[in-house]
């Protein structure tokens, strides 16, 4: 006599759309040091920043900024002037004398100077949107 072991006939559950991977940051501090726009060999043009942050307990922290395509007003930010900048963190690796080095920036998406403050909004109501996207699976809008 043989046995079988009893069949499922229920499905299993229904998968979820796969999660996004994302990084997202918010960075608010005073620049260093004036805008930079470089212009790469792609034809591409990035401003570089170098954002200053204090918080209440510790020192002050220095942040670079990568800011893609970037408008003409970018230009004009000096050294001093307070910014927010919403935007990603990455890591890139390229050669520099004769070996790979490596720097974390953060690549920014928004830069808006702290004293517009209905753009600042605008701008923190679109990382808060993406933020939310995360919670129910749908892609970030706007």
């Amino acid at each position: 006599m043989s046995t079988t072991a009893p069949v499922s006939t229920t499905r299993p559950p229904a998968s979820r759309p796969a999660a996004l991977d994302t990084s997202i940051t918010l960075v608010t501090g005073s620049l260093s040091r004036p805008a930079e726009r470089r212009d790469l060999p792609s034809g591409d043009s990035v401003v570089n920043l170098e954002l200053t942050t204090r918080s209440r307990s510790g020192p002050a922290e220095s942040v670079p900024v990568v800011w893609p395509d970037a408008p003409a007003w970018a230009d004009r930010l000096a050294a001093g002037d307070r910014v927010v900048v919403i935007g990603r963190v990455r890591r890139r690796f390229f050669q520099a004398g004769g070996g790979t080095a490596s720097r974390t920036e953060v690549v920014a998406e928004r830069v808006v100077p702290e004293g517009k403050r209905a753009r600042v909004r605008s701008a923190i109501e679109v990382a808060r949107r993406h933020l939310a996207s995360l919670d129910d699976g749908a892609p970030p809008s706007g």
